[in-house]
């Protein structure tokens, strides 16, 4: 049987491995709102342009807070803060998906989203990562 310092490695692997992939799909697609021509994203949808930019600027910014925070061990706690902010994101991503009148795409946002919250989740209560242990020392008052 496993012990808990076991299962609590197993899942922190897993959780590296999901915020590695989520931090590269959410860093490629924001990035590509923020470089496409604003014509070219067209959707089922209209979205202004200012409205489309602004979702590139926060994917970019939650794929390097999934990763850089608790990489460093310096404020860790923005990890799952950064993994809550994307599952909004997915969630207006389905709904968008949905309005389109399309169903079956609808899964990739839902299951992206559904990703993001067990990062989210994961980090907050199975696996959370302490900031370094000299960042506390700085942080920490003297008593």
């Amino acid at each position: 049987m496993p012990t808990l310092t076991q299962t609590s490695k197993k899942a922190s692997v897993l959780l590296w491995t999901v915020q590695a992939l989520l931090a590269a799909l959410f860093l490629f697609a924001g990035v590509m709102k923020l470089v496409m021509p604003i014509e070219a994203m067209a959707r089922p949808v209209a979205f202004p342009g200012w409205f489309l930019r602004f979702i590139g600027v926060c994917e970019t910014l939650g794929a390097i807070g999934l990763v850089l925070p608790a990489l460093l061990r310096i404020r860790p706690s923005l990890t799952p803060l950064a993994a809550a902010g994307l599952v909004v994101i997915m969630c207006g991503a389905v709904v968008v998906t949905l309005q389109g009148g399309a169903i079956a795409p609808a899964l990739v946002p839902f299951v992206v989203g559904l990703l993001a919250a067990y990062v989210a989740w994961g980090r907050t209560r199975i696996a959370p990562i302490q900031p370094s242990a000299r960042r506390r020392a700085v942080l920490q008052p003297a008593s």
